[in-house]
């Protein structure tokens, strides 16, 4: 039996019914260890036994289903999921996702590493299936082929409704233009970026690694992997978006930035921002998908509260002040920012904005991209606005004093200003302004409202499914005991073809509303710290972000394991 101990599972299955001899057995494990693949594999190469009966047989022992993956199309695999490992030498392949089970077929269902590996790697419970070690050899080539092949299928698909016409302003780029303009990379890029539009995807991610190339969208704040590209490709695909975005192709040592305008049909143009960051094995490169159609500028679709609403609406409207935004990078900011300009937007009023860079194009609005490598900084902007008799100022965003104090003695002498700052929640946005450097008096006298945000998923509606959520689990969270009466029940995502397996489609805001008042405007006056100002909010009826999660939560848009990754308190 010791002789036995390094051969597969499997393999000692076979030995104990008599249908391989141990030594065979043996010496097919020490064959398929030294060619770095499979037992099943070798086994089946060695004709001892068939890919047929060895299935039969597995199925059989293990009571598992027996599938079969001929007529499988590749494109329909679930992305992301198993690595190029465990597909070559472990011989594993993803079928499908149902719910929370990934089912994966495999010749030799007693890999138990690979399955806990899976599982760790995905959070899915893997449900195996059999399948016939020649039929999965066949898949697994198919899978590995299957980005190549999409390569060639853009080629040959109808893209006559796409524009993505480069405008050569270096008289060195034309030279070059044509190792980068072989139609098949032209495509396939263009393709990428419409799919990109088409799905919702917030930006777009060329990567590439040591062993590896891929591309990545970002829909609803997640990375999703959506195809591997040959490696070879990688200095090509490159090249070609630095063309299309006006860069310059022979720089590949520091980052560049630069802008590409897609014209995806005769009504509609989408601008991408373009970021190359020169990495180990190459040029990362980030497109940002800025598609104004996307854009709703609508205050009742953003998610406010009816009493948040009431209290945005009534600073936005004062002749003058300031209104500030705070959140992280991607928490929805700009647009919170543009709905309120879209309300102010009338033909009796100057609006202008200074950004970094201009990312929503609003009619009636006077936007400038700011460029510091010109000394065109927010605060040069801004001085500059107010030579321009203005009713409305927003500034991309306050960094430093010199901007903070334009702004505020701009709030002060009548003129609405907004702005946005990086900190965590509203109250310590005050006390961010006073580490600037700007007095109290100025902080107090000028700003009307703060609000903190970020975006959370929205359950898909097609198939959030009840969740059974613990009472200790909620109190945790933040519910008070009176909340949990049984009148509303929290829901949990499952995952359908609507929202492509996730649970999640589309996403809402979560804000934490803080209007200025008098006792407010008392406590900055003498210094109160943003634990203070965070208490004395409270008091006056303000919802933090948890507490606003937690109504989400309640009105079944989202659910708790994504208020609580979102407000991480």
């Amino acid at each position: 039996m010791e002789a036995s101990a390094g051969i597969s599972g499997l393999g000692r299955a076979l030995v104990q019914n008599n249908l391989l001899l141990l030594q065979d057995a043996e010496a097919i494990q020490q064959q398929a260890t030294s060619a770095n693949i499979g037992f099943v594999e070798q086994l089946v190469q060695s004709r001892k036994l068939s890919a047929r009966d060895v299935a039969l047989f597995a199925a059989r022992t293990f009571g598992l289903p027996l599938f079969d993956v001929a007529s499988l199309n590749p494109s329909s695999l679930p992305k992301n999921v198993v690595d190029d490992e465990l597909l070559r030498q472990r011989r594993v392949v993803p079928l499908f996702k149902r719910g929370n089970k990934l089912f994966v077929g495999t010749s030799d269902p007693t890999q138990s590493a690979a399955f806990h590996a899976i599982t760790f790697k995905t959070g899915l419970a893997v449900e195996v299936v059999v399948v016939e070690d020649d039929q999965l050899g066949r898949l697994i080539a198919r899978v590995r082929d299957s980005v190549a092949d999409a390569i060639n299928e853009f080629t040959r698909e109808d893209l006559s409704g796409l524009d993505a016409g480069v405008e050569v302003v270096d008289p060195d780029a034309i030279v070059h233009q044509a190792d980068v303009d072989d139609a098949p990379v032209v495509k396939f890029i263009q393709k990428i970026l419409l799919d990109g539009i088409r799905g919702g995807a917030s930006d777009i991610h060329f990567e590439p690694y040591e062993r590896f190339y891929r591309i990545r969208y970002r829909v609803d704040g997640e990375l999703r992997e959506v195809v591997r590209p040959p490696l070879a490709l990688k200095d090509k695909l490159a090249s070609r978006l630095k063309v299309m975005a006006r860069l310059d192709i022979s720089e590949k040592r520091v980052p560049q930035d630069g802008r590409i305008k897609l014209s995806v049909d005769k009504q509609r143009n989408v601008d991408f921002r373009v970021s190359t960051l020169p990495t180990l094995y190459g040029e990362k490169i980030v497109l940002r998908i800025l598609d104004q159609s996307a854009v709703t500028l609508d205050i009742d679709q953003l998610g406010f509260e009816p009493e948040q609403k009431q209290a945005i609406m009534a600073a936005v409207t004062r002749p003058y002040g300031m209104v500030l935004v705070t959140g992280p990078t991607g928490s929805g900011k700009t647009v919170s920012l543009y709905t309120f300009l879209n309300i102010l937007n009338q033909s009796d009023r100057n609006i202008s904005t200074a950004e970094d860079p201009v990312e929503i194009n609003l009619a009636g609005v006077n936007q400038v991209n700011v460029n510091d490598k010109a000394g065109l900084s927010f605060a040069t902007a801004l001085r500059a606005f107010l030579r321009q008799d203005p009713d409305v100022l927003m500034v991309g965003e306050i960094r430093d004093f010199e901007t903070a104090d334009i702004a505020i003695k701009a709030a002060q002498t009548g003129h609405m200003v907004f702005s946005t700052l990086h900190t965590n929640d509203a109250p310590s946005t005050l006390t961010r302004l006073l580490n600037m450097g700007v007095a109290p008096f100025n902080v107090a006298s000028s700003v009307l409202l703060i609000m903190a945000q970020r975006l959370a998923r929205r359950l898909c509606p097609h198939c959030k499914k009840p969740a059974d959520i613990p009472r200790e689990a909620l109190l945790a969270a933040g519910f008070a005991e009176e909340e949990l009466d049984g009148s509303w029940t929290p829901y949990a995502p499952a995952g359908c073809d609507e929202c492509r397996g996730s649970g999640y489609k589309g996403r809402t805001g979560i804000y934490e509303v803080m209007p200025i008042s008098d006792a407010m405007t008392r406590l900055i006056m003498k210094n109160g710290t943003a634990i203070d100002i965070a208490d004395l909010a409270r008091r006056e009826g303000m919802v933090d972000l948890r507490r606003a999660g937690l109504i989400k939560v309640r009105q079944g848009v989202t659910s708790l394991a994504e208020v609580e990754a979102v407000t991480n308190e």
